[in-house]
């Protein structure tokens, strides 16, 4: 099944395993950005955090958590037809649905963020209460885009149509049409998060969910472009590292069950910062997420 699933061939995300026996997260890439819409190159992604992470302490003094002490097998990137957006989808269902079964808590790598869809359509199978929260500076709510409705601009409003509880909790969002910024607000999911701030209305907006499992999405372009300037859409006015350290402070009372990370283009940032801080993101997740199955 793995092998008709996954290639594995190439790099590993740190001290990784390459299988899921006695493991609790999973980690697995999906090298795609078909949809993109102004700079490509995020299919370059998953294999830039692998590469760069070796750079990294295991250790993470703000968790007082260390990655030699959990077990975490990463599957390398998924099998995909990169010419049709709906089967990538489709294919990433089906590996959400092989890490659950095998029990795992999923980390997957984009890519961009059409891929959302398809680890929500399999986690909903398991928790049919699981709510999204997303980290991200657009707010990607259109109906469709460039007449694709599995386009990365489209992502969140294809999650509200499969969650059964409708819900979404969106921070940081800075662009977006009319339209989606009155969906956000009339749905009360925009989620007031400044650079620098504390995170207590996201805590606030969780109460009522506080048993609820979580999907936390971030696309990486949330993070201000002088910090992260490798993703495709760069916009200005965004957030650091301490700004993400205090969103996992605001989460750690809550059930995170999976999560992604997407939309980093490394070509686009010679300098290599960019990947070091997604697979800091990354280490961060595994922390955060080891407890939880």
């Amino acid at each position: 099944m793995i092998k008709n699933l996954f290639d594995n061939e190439n790099a590993i995300f740190m001290g990784a395993k390459r299988s899921p026996d006695d493991c609790a997260v999973g980690i697995f890439g999906v090298n795609y950005d078909g949809t993109c819409s102004f700079k490509p190159g995020a299919r370059f992604g998953p294999e830039a955090i692998r590469q760069v992470s070796s750079c990294l302490e295991t250790y993470c003094p703000k968790l007082n958590k260390d990655l030699e002490d959990i077990m975490y097998v990463d599957f390398g990137s998924i099998l995909i037809d990169k010419y049709d957006s709906k089967s990538v989808i489709e294919s990433v269902r089906s590996a959400t649905d092989f890490l659950i079964n095998k029990r795992l808590s999923p980390i997957m790598l984009g890519g961009e963020h059409s891929i959302t869809t398809g680890a929500i359509e399999a986690l909903v199978k398991k928790y049919p209460d699981l709510i999204l929260v997303q980290l991200d500076a657009h707010a990607d709510l259109r109906k469709s885009y460039i007449g694709n409705k599995h386009s990365h601009a489209c992502t969140m409003r294809r999650c509200l149509e499969v969650l059964p509880e409708k819900r979404i909790l969106q921070v940081g969002i800075r662009s977006g049409t009319k339209e989606e910024f009155q969906i956000m607000h009339n749905n009360n999911q925009l989620v007031n998060f400044c650079p620098g701030g504390n995170a207590q209305e996201l805590e606030q907006a969780l109460i009522p969910y506080s048993k609820s499992p979580i999907y936390l999405t971030i696309d990486l372009d949330w993070f201000d472009p002088s910090l992260l300037a490798g993703t495709g859409t760069p916009e200005p006015g965004g957030f650091f590292w301490n700004d993400f350290e205090e969103i996992l402070k605001s989460l750690r009372n809550f059930r995170i069950v999976a999560s992604d990370i997407v939309e980093l283009s490394p070509e686009i940032d010679k300098s290599g910062v960019s990947s070091i801080v997604a697979a800091k993101v990354l280490r961060s997740l595994i922390l955060s997420l080891e407890n939880m199955q």
